[in-house]
């Protein structure tokens, strides 16, 4: 790299003290046309994900599917020892008695649904994630448990150094800084 090139950036990083504070950004900067953006907060904001256009996650179906395996591999599993491989009247009662199968059946429905959703929402959420461009920002490292933030990435069609830090300022940011990959 010459000495008079800049380091390509990840993004601007925006500062705010409230979570109305945050939302309201969001909702702003996803009306002026930013995509590219996510947003840090160390407690919950009720609607931002949906604020910085985040579509609806998929976990419901893979929780569903996960629960729909088990449930049709225990019944597979029980039919197939009862069944067909290891038969045994007791009772003069039918080999494939389903009621005998319900609680095995209802646990490895659970247990499936529980693993699918787990393994998915670390998946979807792209973790474990041991790094990420916004750690190199000082401020965030020593704050991020009080403070909330919004970074708009330089990927998104709309970003121009100047003009968004502009906006981001004009957003009521307390600091804008730039985050280094």
């Amino acid at each position: 790299m010459a000495e008079h090139e800049t380091p390509k950036l990840y993004g601007l990083l925006a500062k705010f003290d409230q979570p109305a504070a945050v939302l309201q950004a969001a909702r702003r900067a996803y009306a002026a046309g930013y995509r590219k953006m996510d947003a840090y907060s160390p407690m919950p904001v009720e609607g931002l994900a949906e604020e910085l256009g985040h579509p609806t996650t998929r976990i419901p179906y893979l929780t569903f599917m996960g629960g729909l395996i088990g449930a049709v591999g225990a019944l597979f599993m029980m039919v197939d020892a009862c069944v067909w491989d290891y038969p045994i009247n007791v009772g003069g009662r039918p080999l494939n008695s389903w009621p005998a199968f319900i609680p095995i059946t209802f646990e490895l429905t659970v247990l499936g649904a529980a693993f699918f959703a787990l393994f998915g929402m670390l998946f979807v959420n792209g973790l474990p994630m041991p790094y990420h461009p916004v750690f190199n920002v000082e401020d965030f490292r020593r704050e991020n448990h009080e403070r909330f933030y919004l970074c708009i990435e330089t990927h998104d069609p709309k970003f121009e150094l100047a003009q968004t830090r502009e906006f981001l300022v004009s957003l009521g940011a307390l600091a804008v800084y730039e985050v280094e990959p």
